[in-house]
């Protein structure tokens, strides 16, 4: 049983560590905002911090990517817009993982429940935050 939980830790840990790079880049590379890459960079620092820890690292070992039943594409994955949409969809992404993880600490990591939420809710906040400067 707590090999499927590690699992669904690390593949959480690592979908909101890519949808935060996704966005990092884009307000570096499409928008050319410092401001906004930098408040970005300094929460995957944050997530990086809260993934030193053993556990985190623990779950890596029972990664099983060629097993994953739910590595294959789907129509979904390859319907993209334009740079906005990709950003709209990272932040989705972000948001939904890092509750994944939150609930998933309270029984294997009680004590960094509250650092994931915060998280959390700073993303929520950069989310309304680049919505209206971005429209």
């Amino acid at each position: 049983m707590k090999k499927n939980l590690l699992r669904v830790v690390d593949v959480n840990f690592n979908r909101s560590k890519e949808g935060l790079r996704v966005i990092e880049d884009i307000f570096r590379f499409v928008f050319e905002d410092n401001s906004s890459r930098r408040k970005v960079r300094t929460l995957r620092h944050a997530l990086d911090a809260i993934a030193q820890d053993r556990l985190l690292k623990e779950a890596i070992l029972n990664r099983d990517s060629n097993r994953d039943i739910g590595k294959k594409i789907d129509n979904l994955e390859t319907k993209r817009s334009d740079a906005k949409d990709i950003l709209y969809i990272n932040f989705q992404r972000v948001k939904e993982s890092l509750r994944v993880l939150e609930e998933f600490f309270k029984i294997l990591l009680p004590n960094r429940v509250s650092e994931i939420k915060k998280l959390r809710y700073k993303v929520y906040t950069l989310e309304k935050d680049t919505r209206k400067k971005y429209k």
